[in-house]
């Protein structure tokens, strides 16, 4: 195991050096990187933050307040990642560079947040109704 630790981790400082080597290499795009890493932080600390922690506010302390948090989240970090190819104006220039329909994928993905987070809140709650028809 500390075997598979030491090259996993090897292997990942290597990506990681090539991964600067090429950032660096291409100094124009170095401001864009630092744009949208900038933008990133503001729309987590100024947007996503705050909805987690309003809807943990409102919610107290009932079984919903875990899940519907975690929801946020993982929404939020999907909308911050999908957010370049959702804002764009109009189609690619090259339209082998994205081929899919973003936006329906994306409204794909956090409609599968909402249910999995749906389930993990209803299930429970049947199971307790479930145990109480049952002791009763």
């Amino acid at each position: 195991m500390r075997a598979a630790r030491l090259v996993v981790g090897v292997l990942g400082a290597a990506l990681l050096g090539v991964g600067a080597w090429l950032l660096l290499d291409d100094v124009r795009e170095l401001a864009g990187v630092a744009v949208w890493l900038a933008g990133a932080v503001v729309l987590h600390d100024a947007v996503i933050a705050p909805l987690v922690l309003l809807a943990g506010l409102v919610l107290g302390r009932g079984g919903l307040r875990g899940p519907v948090r975690g929801a946020l989240i993982v929404a939020g970090a999907l909308t911050v990642v999908a957010l370049p190819v959702l804002l764009r104006p109009g189609p690619p220039a090259n339209p082998s560079v994205l081929p899919l329909d973003y936006p329906r994928n994306w409204l794909m993905a956090v409609g599968g947040v909402v249910a999995v987070t749906a389930v993990l809140v209803a299930v429970p709650r049947w199971i307790v109704r479930r145990r109480r028809r049952s002791s009763s």
